[in-house]
């Protein structure tokens, strides 16, 4: 990724609403590499966990600064995939902050044609990551067979509950199926492979994204319960990858007062830390947190946990920044 935007095709309109919008914006390469003015690339539109941050009821000090604060604020978990070239552009998940974060991405990179969403692939049933479709039904959008690629339990969900059967019954959506470890082509130069991780799975499976562009391939897993409980080691999948977007929901054990976190197995930010110690520099580097509860506290860019993400050689995921594909 190159630190001039301009290079991602991005139009001049673009540009000037990156210089004075809230969202920051990415300035670390992929790859030393040079990026094509029509490469695809990512943005990313959410970083926090399926509540969004501020969360709903919250008046703890975590939210509290977020309340006053709007600039604070973070969408629930949402990657874009862009194809300049070809004026396409896919959700990685469909969170219910789904309509700031349709505009932020229309405002980054302008479609040509109507609200141009090619495309959803959806990880799995949790909200932070289906609700949003609401929106491309006839009591907002009123949309026509947008894509939405899902895997089998996650279409018989869909397709079984209302009101979400009803954006199938009406054809605002048009489901089309993913398998583990199947190819999905998006288009002649961008491809995903949905892979099943383990999750607390009460209505359909959880998959990770690997995708792969012409130059550069990234990782999209923002829910997995402990590294331990996937039978693939994550070294592994880093290693076939340019840049992974992990699972960050919880930095550190404690952070839910009164409940049991083993309740909630997502592997710990420090857990990752440690466990990535034994890597090198530049595989460390390819890591980026995201998906954080309304609790963790590297939402707060300035406090000592995100400072110990920076020093063991990750990154904490930005709003808005963009990575080459």
């Amino acid at each position: 990724m190159q630190t001039k935007h301009s290079v991602l095709g991005l139009s001049p309109v673009a540009r000037a609403f990156l210089l004075t919008t809230t969202v920051i914006l990415a300035t670390a390469r992929v790859t030393s590499a040079e990026q094509p003015p029509d490469a695809p690339y990512l943005v990313v539109l959410g970083i926090a966990q399926d509540a969004g941050y501020p969360q709903a009821g919250c008046r703890k000090p975590c939210c509290e600064r977020a309340w006053n604060d709007p600039s604070l604020r973070r969408g629930a978990i949402s990657v874009a995939i862009v194809d300049p070239a070809s004026d396409q552009r896919w959700l990685m998940d469909c969170s219910p902050d789904f309509r700031e974060q349709l505009h932020n991405l229309n405002r980054i990179c302008p479609p040509q044609n109507g609200h141009g969403l090619t495309g959803i692939l959806l990880t799995h049933a949790h909200i932070g990551h289906y609700t949003g479709l609401m929106h491309l039904g006839r009591e907002v959008m009123g949309s026509r067979a947008v894509p939405v690629f899902a895997m089998p339990r996650m279409r018989r969900f869909l397709e079984s509950n209302g009101p979400w059967s009803q954006l199938v019954s009406l054809k605002n959506i048009q489901l089309r199926n993913m398998a583990d470890g199947q190819v999905v082509k998006l288009n002649e130069r961008i491809r995903v492979v949905p892979f099943v991780v383990p999750h607390r799975d009460e209505y359909s499976e959880t998959v990770g994204f690997r995708i792969h562009g012409p130059n550069h391939s990234a990782l999209y897993l923002p829910d997995i319960d402990k590294w331990k409980r996937w039978d693939t080691p994550i070294e592994r999948v880093l290693a076939d990858v340019d840049i992974a977007f992990l699972d960050g929901t919880f930095y550190s054990d404690g952070e839910l007062p009164g409940r049991n976190m083993a309740d909630i197995p997502h592997p710990f930010i420090l857990e990752s830390i440690k466990r990535f110690a034994v890597l090198p520099a530049s595989e460390r580097a390819k890591v980026r947190f995201l998906h954080f509860n309304h609790t963790n506290p590297v939402l707060d860019v300035n406090s000592h946990e995100a400072r110990s993400v920076t020093a063991a050689g990750h990154k904490i995921a930005r709003q808005g920044e963009i990575i080459g594909l």
